[in-house]
């Protein structure tokens, strides 16, 4: 691919994650390279906007795009086919195209999307919401209305009835960073590209409008190949680089007992091996927060488990908590990853490291360093110190094998989850949705190359149905494990079927529980009890004989062993379903304790006026 993406931009300003910062929704334009003399022609029949659109999709490293057809983009649907690099993936609604999109981007680094004009747009919303929450560089194309009717006050189906049509425009401004409205060709180039550009840089998602009768018609501006993205490098500021890692050092060097703790800004942060490095370099106890799982090498000599609170993994929290300095890569302290608020850590003990800035501690705030420069300048000047480590060493007890089945004795969910441990390798990746999943999977051991994915920040049940099939879609070469509870899978079950049309061999685990666990440990009533499906039978319809699939209902340890069995030796290239049968009480301890305190945080009275 002859994209060249840079890692950063020219200017430096707070990254658009940062929990409660407003959208960024005005961005400083890109410029292209100078088209060279040498550029080749594109064939006059090829010289379309949709066509141009589908080459920069391809430039921007998307191969596969998601799409629900609307009488909108239908012309556009056919010119983005047209380009023989990208293969379009008709999805049966459009929230689960965004999902796809969304489970793209965290394999390749960007996604895209194709739906019709407002009642797409506004179904495929909450999934580009989401995309957002998680920075993610989704690109979220909408087949729009003729350019003709800008601005004529007519009244268009698929709107809400008003001659104003911007309704759709005006919603997507909250969740994405850039908004084109192409209904002029002479400038329509200009507008795909800056929202492309500003998809790549800002790792969030762009909305892109294409009028309906503008895809098919050429125009002088498409008739080369587009100059491939060149986006300028982002660079701290030299002498805020060096004041921060002083200061830093200054902390650092005089703690006890200091550990570090990975965020999920990591990833947008472009830091993760720089983060290792620093772990390398100063012998420090490493720990990640639950949304960074799978950012780190787990099977790193430092690293010590999952820090969150009262739900860590065993002795996490102790070393991470009792350290009298913990530096926090990337971190967002909301009410889930908190546990309820709860967590017993102290302000002037932390140096939080944001992507483009520095905190440390009470003191100062170093703007314009970037996360990956400040780590690796930090690495060749600390004082290596392991005493964290020795402590989490020290303490360090095993832990205990669930009690074994008796022969037929109703399934447990830490028995499965015994048995799900040995499926895992560097030719797999799990996705977690929403539920007990996220804290059974938690607890695996991810062998190096192993892939993991959840939704913490946003919480979206049945997100995971269609992020399953955008990142098995983008990485053909493993296979993904989705754990998915029933409540969630009866939101989006409906992409089972793309899953097949495509020919995915993922492995799906639908936790059968009679209801949404996650939310009974909240607060129960009678609306977390859904009506039970036959869920082997409705994925055994929905495959109809075609595509390769394969179903299994399991309920006592010998059924899901030998399920395991078939799944992964002569069923390995088929879509796996095992629906398995668990009692409704059946949960985590770590869901129990986590529910708990969520719960008192949701019913906290209002502050006295």
């Amino acid at each position: 691919m002859d994209t060249k993406i840079g890692s950063s931009i020219d200017e430096c300003k707070p990254t658009n994650g940062d929990v409660g910062s407003p959208p960024n929704v005005t961005v400083k334009t890109i410029h292209d390279s100078v088209v060279p003399s040498s550029a080749i022609s594109v064939n006059s029949c090829d010289a379309t906007l949709g066509r141009h659109l589908a080459r920069r999709l391809v430039q921007s490293g998307v191969t596969d795009i998601f799409s629900v057809p609307g009488d909108f983009n239908l012309t556009l649907l056919d010119h983005l086919m047209a380009e023989p690099e990208l293969n379009l993936i008709g999805c049966c609604n459009e929230l689960n195209a965004g999902y796809a999109a969304d489970g793209y981007a965290r394999s390749r680094g960007v996604g895209a999307c194709v739906v019709t004009f407002t009642v797409g747009g506004l179904s495929v919303l909450n999934a580009i919401a989401g995309a957002y929450s998680e920075n993610l560089p989704v690109i979220c194309i909408v087949g729009g209305p003729n350019s003709n009717d800008y601005g004529t006050n007519r009244i268009l189906h698929h709107t809400i009835g008003l001659p104003d049509f911007s309704q759709e425009l005006r919603c997507f401004q909250t969740v994405t960073c850039y908004q084109a409205v192409v209904n002029n060709l002479e400038d329509a180039h200009e507008h795909i590209d800056k929202a492309i550009s500003t998809a790549l840089k800002e790792s969030k998602p762009v909305y892109i409008s294409v009028s309906c009768n503008l895809a098919a018609t050429p125009h002088h501006t498409f008739t080369r190949d587009p100059v491939p993205f060149s986006l300028a490098p982002r660079l701290s500021n030299t002498m805020g680089l060096e004041a921060a890692v002083e200061a830093t050092l200054e902390f650092l060097n005089k703690a006890v007992k200091p550990v570090m703790v990975g965020g999920p800004k990591l990833r947008v942060a472009k830091a993760c091996d720089a983060f290792v490095e620093l772990a390398d370099a100063s012998g420090y106890a490493m720990a990640v927060m639950p949304s960074a799982k799978g950012f780190v090498p787990e099977h790193h000599p430092h690293f010590i488990g999952t820090y969150w609170g009262a739900v860590s993994t065993p002795f996490c929290s102790e070393i991470v908590e009792s350290a009298d300095a913990y530096v926090f890569a990337g971190p967002i302290f909301n009410d889930y990853s908190s546990v309820g608020y709860s967590l017993l850590l102290k302000k002037e003990k932390a140096i939080v490291v944001q992507p483009d800035r520095v905190t440390v501690a009470n003191g100062p705030t170093f703007g314009c360093v970037l996360m990956s420069d400040f780590f690796r300048e930090l690495a060749k000047r600390v004082k290596r110190n392991e005493t964290a480590y020795e402590n989490y060493h020290r303490i360090f007890v095993p832990e205990g094998k669930p009690l074994k089945c008796k022969p037929r004795e109703p399934l447990r969910v830490n028995t499965m989850f015994q048995h799900i441990q040995k499926m895992l390798s560097s030719d797999t990746a799990v996705i977690a949705e929403t539920g007990d999943s996220w804290f059974n999977c938690q607890k695996l051991k991810l062998p190096k190359g192993c892939g993991y994915e959840f939704q913490m920040q946003y919480g979206s049940i049945g997100w995971s149905v269609g992020a399953t099939l955008g990142y098995a879609q983008a990485v053909p070469e493993k296979r993904v494990l989705a754990f998915i509870g029933d409540g969630s899978f009866q939101v989006t079950v409906q992409d089972i079927s793309t899953m097949l049309r495509n020919g995915q061999k993922t492995i799906i685990f639908l936790i059968n529980n009679g209801g949404y666990t996650i939310e009974v440990e909240i607060h129960d009533g009678p609306y977390n009890v859904i009506k039970n499906w036959n869920y082997t039978g409705l994925v055994d319809a929905i495959h109809n004989g075609e595509g390769n699939c394969w179903t299994s209902k399991v309920r006592y340890e010998e059924e899901l062993v030998e399920a395991i069995k078939t799944a992964t030796t002569e069923k390995k290239d088929c879509l796996c379903f095992i629906e398995v049968i668990l009692h409704k009480d059946d949960t985590s301890k770590e869901l129990l304790e986590w529910g708990s305190r969520v719960s008192a945080a949701n019913s906290r009275p209002p502050n006295p006026q």
